[in-house]
């Protein structure tokens, strides 16, 4: 049994603008991943079960990790098909919000949302979220967005009638936002849903390897230098913290999704409690935080550069350059979390 936990206004009002609609429109935060990807294929293959017209629009490219999931080539992009995506917007009745709560982690994307004059349907499970949307659903204490589609699709009686490219999809976002089962996932029920989740067909192992163990050998090798070279520890805060600049990036042969998963792993070096990754992109620094046990990276991510996220999960960018970003981090982590 899995407890109820969007409420049943919220549920019925769903169920009838999706019966309503003729044209849907699913999108998801920039630099969109597992969680992000697969909430929405997920929710995509279900509309399409119901033989609705339904495109997904995202602001910018997913990681080719992601690409072992059904119609992922279906994604369209306001990065490559700006014309495209803008044509679908304009027409499109409904739009489905997934894995953000503010319209600014849209991006560029943002405006051409916020414009729609169609009804909004958030669902997300971050904290703080701003009420830009006609129906929102948001549970901060859930592990990923996907697991709110399969909870949506349940409560709505669709259940039986979910098929295997739904399930896989919602399958890989629960995984890619829990580390593979290694954070934010000791409530009993997720491990229900998987359960259920394999009763449709899902070959968890086979997507495991897919999405945490198929990579190239640039990737390999990036990681090598990552470790060896540029990992640093500040023992007096439990902290690790790694950085790669462009250049060292084009020197590995970077593509989108190769540094994926990086920031865990100094969490495995004995008496370490947060890692920090820097990561230089165009004209800013993307900042990746995680954290174990009662240490709230989603605290230092609001105090250092307005970011946030989850607790033991957080993000943020900066417009420093890297010593000045990294800076101002080593001097935050001497304020203790509340």
């Amino acid at each position: 049994m899995i407890t109820k936990i969007i409420l049943e206004e919220k549920i019925s009002a769903v169920f009838k603008l999706i019966n309503s609609a003729e044209n849907i429109v699913i999108t998801a935060h920039k630099g969109p991943d597992g969680d992000a990807v697969g909430s929405s294929l997920g929710l995509y293959h279900f509309l399409y079960s119901l033989e609705k017209k339904t495109n997904i629009i995202l602001p910018d490219t997913p990681s080719e990790s992601l690409d072992c999931l059904p119609s992922f080539n279906s994604i369209l992009t306001l990065e490559k098909n700006e014309t495209e995506a803008k044509e679908i917007l304009e027409n499109c009745d409904l739009i489905f919000c997934l894995d953000f709560n503010k319209l600014d982690r849209l991006g560029k994307l943002a405006p051409f949302i916020e414009a729609l004059n169609c009804p909004k349907i958030m669902i997300d499970h971050h904290l703080d979220y701003d009420n830009f949307a006609d129906v929102v659903i948001s549970h901060p204490e859930m592990a990923s967005t996907s697991e709110l589609i399969f909870r949506l699709i349940c409560r709505m009686g669709y259940f039986s009638d979910m098929n295997l490219q739904t399930a896989e999809c919602i399958c890989a976002g629960m995984l890619t936002d829990t580390g593979g089962l290694a954070y934010n996932s000791n409530h009993p029920e997720i491990y229900t849903i998987f359960s259920e989740l394999l009763k449709k067909g899902v070959d968890k192992d086979a997507l495991y390897r897919k999405l945490f163990n198929s990579y190239n050998e640039s990737r390999m090798r990036l990681m090598g230098y990552f470790l060896c070279e540029k990992l640093t520890i500040i023992p007096e805060y439990q902290t690790a913290i790694i950085s790669l600049t462009k250049e060292e990036l084009k020197k590995f042969n970077y593509k989108k999704g190769d540094t994926e998963g990086f920031v865990n792993m100094p969490l495995s070096i004995s008496g370490i409690r947060c890692s920090i990754f820097c990561r230089e992109e165009n004209d800013r620094i993307k900042i990746s935080m995680r954290s174990v046990g009662d240490y709230s990276v989603n605290e230092l991510a609001i105090r250092t550069f307005g970011g946030g996220g989850h607790k033991n999960a957080a993000g943020a960018e900066s417009t420093l350059t890297m010593e000045e970003t990294i800076e101002k981090i080593v001097s935050e982590l001497a304020t203790p979390n509340s």
